[in-house]
């Protein structure tokens, strides 16, 4: 009989969550399938069977259970069960018996009238209002009313259906309650240590993002025919959060038990959420990616935290954290820092406004930008000279190329 308990996952863990068991008591298991989902501090992740054999479950859903403690048993002398399966020769197929012609006749006649019926699919005024509001199609709905006719009930249920709406009893008073996940937990004690632990500011400014934009519009089917690669908006920030922390190495270090660590290198921790909860995976090494390389690493870190399969080689590390609120439509907020970290980078909804350039009022679009930082590590004069170089390096890409102004080095200014 061997023994599955919960293995060391990382230094830092000592306790993990069985989110999920994926077999049952007496199901015969293969060498290395998953049996169960464990979830750590930072991620979920299946637990491969050790051996083959017959399972037995000894711990439930839901517990917080210490590394090293015991989650099943198996039986590797067990035998494995012989298929159940009839070979397809052997199966009887059962010819269904002919109904009576009388019934048959009944049903075609009943489904002609149904056909041919106006209310049929057709929705009553209020209804139709609710199903155009709601870009949901007739065709798409089930008539309960008379004749198959869309009721308004009907319409509500089906756009909150398409909008995976909860359908609420009127005047409910009830309430549920669900235990918090070892993620979401996590998540709020950093979020309640960085608050407690930091002298933390938040300095605000704002970009105007047409050259950006111009530069996507103009060679982003290139990109992607070159890249098979979306060329977006994080690779430009990411490129000049890595040039900007060059100049400022402030924002890219932290204190460790009263010293400062500073980094020769720039990994940035993009906050991606995913069905569990915020995650903050890590790009190696950004300042060393061509925009290519670093929307390559975005889209792979997306699609892992999308499908819970991010690592805790994925989350671990990083000196500068970016958060993009504005692919939720959040116009301005002010981002907490991610810990050990020093600084947090918040971006946000790109809005056309009204601003002045050269004297004269003039529609362009802008993005507020918010970073988020420890002053006892950075000064203001610091953190408000590093988003000036953000702001800077995004209005003009071309200073991205050379990290500085083109001209300027001709110039040898």
């Amino acid at each position: 009989m061997t023994e599955v308990k919960v293995p060391a996952l990382a230094e830092s863990i000592t306790e993990v969550t069985l989110s999920k068991w994926l077999v049952k008591s007496g199901d015969y298991v293969e060498l290395d399938q998953p049996i169960c989902e464990l979830e750590t501090d930072k991620a979920s992740q299946e637990l491969p069977s050790p051996v083959a054999g017959v399972v037995t479950l000894v711990a439930n859903e839901g517990d917080d259970i210490k590394v090293g403690g015991l989650l099943a048993k198996i039986d590797e002398a067990a035998a494995k069960p012989a298929s159940v399966a009839a070979p397809a020769a052997e199966k009887k197929v059962e010819t269904p018996k002919e109904a009576p012609k009388a019934k048959v006749a009944e049903t075609k006649a009943e489904t002609k009238i149904a056909a041919t019926s106006n209310a049929a699919g057709h929705p009553s005024p209020a209804a139709k209002k609710i199903l155009d509001e709601g870009n949901v199609k007739t065709t798409a709905v089930s008539g309960t009313g008379v004749g198959g006719r869309i009721t308004k009930d009907d319409a509500i249920k089906a756009v909150r259906d398409k909008a995976n709406l909860p359908t609420r009893e009127a005047f409910s008073r009830n309430e549920r309650v669900e235990k918090m996940s070892r993620l979401r937990r996590t998540i709020s004690e950093r979020l309640v240590y960085a608050k407690n632990s930091t002298a933390m500011l938040t300095t605000f400014n704002e970009a105007d993002m047409s050259a950006i934009n111009k530069i996507r519009d103009k060679y982003g089917d290139a990109f992607k025919k070159k890249n098979d690669l979306r060329l977006g908006m994080m690779s430009f920030f990411t490129k000049a959060v890595c040039l900007a922390l060059e100049k400022y190495p402030a924002v890219n270090a932290y204190i460790d038990e009263g010293n400062i660590i500073y980094h020769d290198y720039v990994d940035i921790s993009i906050a991606v959420s995913t069905p569990k909860g915020l995650v903050v995976p890590v790009i190696r090494n950004a300042e060393s990616l061509s925009l290519a390389g670093i929307e390559q690493q975005v889209r792979e870190l997306a699609i892992k935290g999308r499908d819970g399969l991010l690592t805790m080689e994925d989350m671990t590390g990083g000196t500068f954290t970016i958060s993009n609120g504005g692919v939720f439509g959040s116009l301005m907020s002010t981002p907490i820092i991610n810990p050990p970290q020093s600084a947090i980078l918040g971006m946000h909804k790109v809005e056309d406004r009204p601003v002045v350039v050269d004297g004269q009022i003039v529609v362009r679009p802008m993005m507020y930008l918010a970073l988020s930082y420890d002053h006892r590590i950075i000064d203001g004069k610091e953190s408000v000279s590093f988003l000036v170089a953000v702001k800077d390096y995004l209005e003009n890409p071309q200073k991205m190329l050379l990290g500085a102004d083109p001209v300027e080095l001709l110039l040898e200014l």
